[in-house]
């Protein structure tokens, strides 16, 4: 699959058959995230794999009642949970140096678009989940002081093939030239 095919067809999968995805791919997956930039290369991600069936039903549990999410995590062949390493990014020599005390979020959210487009070209399904209790996902997977559980990603193959995307937003109505309210065109 090239690219932009993998950008513009990746979508959030939130229901899997019962075949199992293997460790092999796993691995091929985290090997795209761990790829991604990040502030002067400190690379603050942690990956948790559970495949762990209990485990994983007490991950669900930390979800607000009412995410979508819940069915297919409690069905997934793994979920990974991305962690962030406090105060690496956005800091030089222990202290912070841009506005952003959070600049790991940028960094996590680029190894995990990485890991959701490698899912998906290998013909796997992924959905991230955010809506949760991080703190009690954090205390059930004992994750240590200085990190942050971020999300939650189930994985598994897709029971569905792939449907049109929602809308976006016209590149008119977001890109401005020079500056703000300025439309390129």
């Amino acid at each position: 699959m090239e690219l932009k095919e993998a950008i513009y067809t990746r979508r959030s999968i939130r229901k899997f058959t019962e075949e199992m995805v293997t460790d092999d791919e796993i691995k091929e997956m985290l090997d795209a995230a761990r790829f991604a930039p990040s502030w002067a290369n400190v690379q603050p991600w942690e990956f948790i794999v559970v495949r762990d069936k209990s485990i994983i039903e007490r991950i669900t549990n930390t979800y607000s009642p009412n995410n979508p999410a819940r069915k297919c995590s409690l069905a997934c062949s793994a979920l990974i949970v991305v962690c962030g390493k406090q105060h690496l990014s956005g800091y030089k020599d222990g202290a912070p140096v841009t506005r952003f005390d959070s600049w790991y979020m940028f960094d996590l959210g680029m190894a995990v678009q990485n890991l959701c487009l490698r899912a998906h070209d290998m013909g796997l399904g992924t959905v991230v989940v955010g809506f949760m209790n991080h703190d009690e996902c954090r205390r059930i997977l004992e994750v240590p002081a200085g990190y942050e559980v971020v999300a939650a990603i189930p994985v598994g193959k897709p029971a569905v093939v792939g449907k049109e995307g929602p809308p976006r937003r016209p590149l008119s109505e977001i890109v401005h030239l020079n500056k703000f309210g300025v439309q390129m065109k």
